[in-house]
């Protein structure tokens, strides 16, 4: 049992022996915060209904009662109604005596599935992805290390217009160009027709858009010319910025999608979906191009997955779900065939869930896959990484399963998180303004490389060994200055400061790790535990302070979707244990006792520093 645990039963059997109210109180604490005296602060406003006492009489009376109970609880001081309590100095030794960092969290029976990356496959991975991977995969970890089976899945986007601008502008434009014939990784290639795609567009529609917003457009089509005319309606009499831009935007796509361009795209979309073999044939070789530009971009970040979903195997999936969710009366029709759901009553809108012409939405398809997960996998829990402009879109999956009656409908999660900016602001794919996923790795590894040369310290290290570190240094910095924001934050990334040794970053965790391992490998030291009968120096007890909380960490970062949390922990720890080694002496202590003790708390910090930094997808290195 933790110490929190042990302060949480002794708080448990005062309150109970002093008011008889444990049952009606939930007994919480949290760490004492810096500027008042104490380790540990419970909270005993909920206890002065029992106690008819004052809040501050309150914590006085439950004060001394711990006291008389617990003796890992030193004495107690109280501000207000908060009990602020201070562990024994000899509970310390006693904590790190029995501590050990291999300790696992008991298995639990409930399995989670883990969706991230999903990416599409007419441009290679960006920024944006990255803070997305990074955050599934540290998930899917943490979780995994608090005792759940896990299953790592991504949904691949590899069909649709999107998919088939590639193809088009390659088979048009392209004169066969192959990786091997370009030596342009697969998934670059594909995304170069993308761009390529989108500027043979604008040049054969920018005269045509011109005119349309001065209103001299005429089309063939009477549905589309009486949606032009209304927008060009609304845009001469809009007064407003925002919505004037919106009709401009309006008015460009109508023009857009009756060009030559686009209606050829639209048609081998058709084909695609008719088929064809000549379209399939090419579909398939160009995505096999992109997967394997993917997977050695994955392997550089160091992630996998155990499950692959690609959405031209499941974008018909959920018209059954549709007729079932009609017959349960869950669903409803419109007159012109179109079935939709009212979530009124839960705040939301009505949503369409197939179209009146019977074809999918992409909630369609979300409720089949939903489905498809369960049977696949059996799991009790499905989260889904996604940015944060897909929050709606959720709330609406996750109420749709719920009232259809799913058992893991509950278990739904959407681990929302923020964009990702550089300091030169916001990325655009179809105008092949992003930031390369590739590129930027590349970045931060020279990155790496120029700031480990600096500090002059790679004597007598091979070639190969510089480029394994070079290599884990800049996954660090990159995984590390990503992990640490909270999730649910917008982020500005900056390499540069990303890669420091002495801020808050991966690398300076890192090197920490290697100054104990410095340290253990010069006292051979062979693995000898520490007496608990000693006096230790407040760094110290500081430093175990924060290694006994690592359980309570990885549980609450499991629970709560946040790599933050562990990124933010062994942050601290780091910093704890550099305390200790500039305040008190470990090789050179004449106390066999104590430097066997300075040498345990080294070698458990440098084990939990290790384990923590893998649960956000770091690995370590032994000497930099």
């Amino acid at each position: 049992m933790n110490i929190e645990d042990l302060i949480i039963k002794g708080l448990s059997t005062a309150i109970e022996q002093l008011y008889s109210a444990s049952a009606d109180v939930e007994v919480k604490i949290e760490k004492t915060k810096p500027i008042f005296e104490g380790d540990y602060t419970f909270v005993v406003f909920p206890l002065v209904r029992r106690s008819g006492k004052s809040p501050e009489l309150t914590a006085e009376e439950l004060g001394r009662e711990v006291i008389k109970t617990s003796p890992e609880i030193s004495h107690y001081n109280v501000i207000k109604g908060f009990l602020n309590l201070s562990v024994a100095p000899s509970y310390w030794a006693e904590i790190l005596h029995n501590y050990n960092a291999q300790n696992n969290f008991p298995q639990k029976e409930e399995k989670v599935m883990v969706e991230y990356s999903s990416p599409n496959t007419n441009k290679p991975l960006h920024l944006g992805h990255i803070r997305n991977i990074l955050m599934g995969y540290s998930i899917s970890e943490i979780m995994k290390a608090a005792g759940y089976p896990v299953v790592k899945a991504n949904l691949i986007n590899d069909r649709g217009v999107h998919i088939c601008k590639s193809m088009l502008a390659w088979q048009r434009f392209g004169n066969g160009e192959t990786p091997e014939s370009s030596g342009i990784k697969g998934d670059h290639l594909v995304g170069k027709y993308y761009v390529v795609f989108e500027s043979k567009l604008q040049e054969q529609t920018s005269d045509t858009v011109a005119l349309a917003l001065e209103g001299n457009w005429n089309c063939n089509d009477e549905i589309v010319q009486k949606r032009y005319i209304d927008t060009l309606e609304k845009l001469r009499s809009s007064k407003d910025d925002k919505q004037s831009s919106k009709y401009k935007g309006d008015i460009k796509d109508l023009v857009r999608n009756q060009s030559e361009l686009m209606k050829s795209c639209q048609e081998m979309l058709r084909l695609w979906e008719a088929k064809d073999t000549e379209v399939l044939e090419l579909w398939s070789t160009m995505n096999s191009w992109v997967y394997q530009g993917f997977n050695r971009t994955y392997e550089r970040l160091g992630v996998n997955f155990d499950a692959m979903y690609y959405e031209s195997n499941t974008y018909l999936l959920g018209k059954d779900i549709v007729k079932e969710g009609l017959s349960s009366g869950v669903f409803f029709k419109k007159e012109d065939g179109s079935v939709w759901i009212d979530l009124t009553a839960e705040g939301l809108d009505e949503k369409l869930v197939q179209r009146g012409d019977g074809t999918s939405v992409y909630i369609t398809q979300d409720m089949g896959t939903a489905d498809l997960k369960f049977q696949d996998h059996g799991i009790q829990r499905s989260v889904y990484v996604v940015g944060n402009e897909q929050d709606y879109h959720f709330k609406v999956l996750f109420h749709i399963m719920e009232k259809l009656g799913r058992s893991y409908a509950k278990g739904m999660y959407h681990a929302s998180y923020g964009m990702v900016d550089l300091p030169s602001g916001k990325m655009k794919s179809r105008e092949g303004t992003v930031v390369d996923a590739d590129d930027l790795l590349q970045e931060m590894y020279d990155t790496a490389k120029a700031k480990t040369e600096e500090l002059g310290k790679t004597d007598g290290m091979s070639e190969t060994e510089l480029h394994e570190l070079y290599h884990r240094l800049s996954i660090a910095a990159l995984k590390f200055f990503i992990l640490k924001v909270d999730p649910r934050k917008r982020m500005l990334f900056n390499p540069e400061e990303s890669i420091d040794f002495q801020g808050d970053t991966g690398p300076f965790v890192m090197y920490t790790y290697t100054r104990i391992k410095s340290i253990l490998r010069s006292a051979n030291y062979s693995g000898e535990s520490s007496k608990t009968n000693l006096t230790l120096h407040p760094t110290e007890m500081s430093c175990i302070k924060v290694l006994s909380e690592f359980p309570s960490v990885v549980s609450n970062a499991a629970e709560e979707y946040n790599p933050a949390a562990v990124c933010q922990y062994v942050l601290d720890l780091a910093k704890a244990y550099n305390k200790v080694y500039n305040e008190v002496s470990i090789l050179k202590e004449t106390d066999t006792d104590l430097r066997s003790m300075r040498l345990h708390l080294a070698s458990q910090t440098a084990q939990i520093l290790q384990r923590g930094l893998q649960l956000i997808g770091i690995e370590t290195v032994e000497r930099m």
